[in-house]
């Protein structure tokens, strides 16, 4: 699944990964705006982001926040010779 193929709809806004060959039976939708779609196996076949572009930009925007705020928190400072402070 890792070198799974990308397609983006750039008039659409829409990106599809296949993950594997067949015909779509089912969907279902996992988030706003993200949908996977089943064999009538109901194996994972492909998932399909509409409105790619926003949801791109804001998971790497709010992981990126809980990243720095994690790295912010975790990140002692010293202010006092042999006393350890959090960087609050």
């Amino acid at each position: 699944m890792n070198n799974a193929p990308m397609t983006y709809f750039q008039d659409e806004d829409v990106l599809y990964l296949a993950i594997s060959e067949g015909q779509e039976a089912n969907s279902v939708e996992l988030y706003p705006n993200v949908t996977a779609e089943l064999n009538d196996k109901d194996e994972l076949i492909g998932l399909e982001i509409l409105e790619a572009s926003t949801f791109v930009r804001d998971y790497i925007l709010e992981t990126a926040q809980v990243k720095l705020l994690n790295l912010h928190h975790a990140k002692p400072t010293q202010m006092n010779p042999g006393k350890i402070q959090s960087s609050l």
